[in-house]
């Protein structure tokens, strides 16, 4: 028994895939259908340059090709499908693609457009989002009283909290945050992801993703929105739109697992962010990377073990 996890923004690199691509047929197909649908994102993917492949309409659909690519790797190979699974903020998305809801094609469209909205939501350099750390969260809400436009946007471990907003709004957090010892790291983002600026993303994201079929997952995905696992369709395709808007409770959604019983967690797809977060929330957990073949061996091992 495992969850599968699927990582967000943050988590790409230059040359991410590449050694998949190279050794699994499996991957390899992912790959190129993705390719075909957005032509150009191999040759970013493999050769940048950074900035470019950071936008955020450019790093989304990145991400989820690589993500879905790991992980039909590791079936290919033998691995046996999550008994759950979720996805950090637009690794939610790749985590539907891999349980069935969404077809890769329609989904790579998607995230691209849902990058292009939400870069556009809010004019370059007016927002921004910091993680806050060594401060429990009642206190970072309790420095936040009173303060407006900014919103805890990611609760990702007990000592890791990302708050979002305008950027004046932030800094001035910030400096409250300090001053009861928090370490306070901005962060390198493009938009203030996970707050109420995003909604104008949200309201041009809803008429393209009404287009599309959402099917019912072939297991369950947790939302960031709820964290609680989601099967109905038509509740997917709200939470998923409401999910621009609505923190991301990680947190939650790694000690729900946890309740259910599961102790092995795989992260597919680049960086190994999301292991860190299950180490830094879970004692008893052992959380693995797949990103790349080497990693798949050592998960299958894990498997068979």
């Amino acid at each position: 028994m495992y969850a599968a996890l699927f990582p967000g923004q943050g988590s790409q690199r230059v040359g991410m895939g590449k050694a998949l691509y190279e050794a699994s047929p499996a991957a390899k197909e992912v790959l190129d259908r993705a390719e075909a649908t957005l032509p150009g994102l191999l040759k970013l993917m493999w050769e940048g340059p950074e900035e470019t492949l950071t936008l955020t309409e450019n790093q989304q659909p990145a991400l989820l090709a690589v993500g879905y690519a790991a992980y039909r790797a590791f079936l290919a190979e033998g691995g046996k499908e999550p008994s759950l699974a979720a996805g950090h903020s637009l690794g939610e998305w790749t985590a539907h693609v891999a349980a069935g809801t969404l077809e890769l094609e329609d989904a790579l469209r998607l995230v691209r457009l849902r990058g292009r909205y939400m870069q556009e939501a809010v004019p370059p350099g007016e927002g921004a989002m910091a993680a806050i750390l060594k401060l429990p969260l009642e206190a970072i809400q309790e420095a936040l009283a009173g303060l407006e436009g900014v919103e805890v946007a990611n609760l990702n471990s007990p000592e890791q909290t990302v708050i979002s907003g305008k950027k004046k709004a932030v800094e001035e957090a910030a400096e409250r945050l300090k001053e009861k010892r928090a370490r306070v790291v901005f962060l390198p983002v493009s938009a203030p992801f996970h707050s109420s600026l995003m909604a104008p993303a949200k309201e041009r994201l809803a008429q393209d993703l009404a287009q599309v079929t959402l099917r019912k997952p072939r297991f369950p995905v947790y939302s960031n929105v709820t964290a609680k696992p989601e099967e109905d369709p038509s509740r997917i395709r709200e939470l998923l739109l409401e999910q621009i808007t609505a923190p991301v409770r990680w947190v939650e959604i790694l000690k729900d697992m946890e309740r259910r019983g599961v102790r092995r967690f795989l992260e597919f797809g680049s960086g190994e962010v999301l292991k860190g977060l299950v180490a830094r929330t879970l004692k008893e957990a052992h959380a693995l990377s797949v990103g790349d073949p080497e990693g798949v061996r050592k998960a299958l091992e894990v498997e068979d073990a």
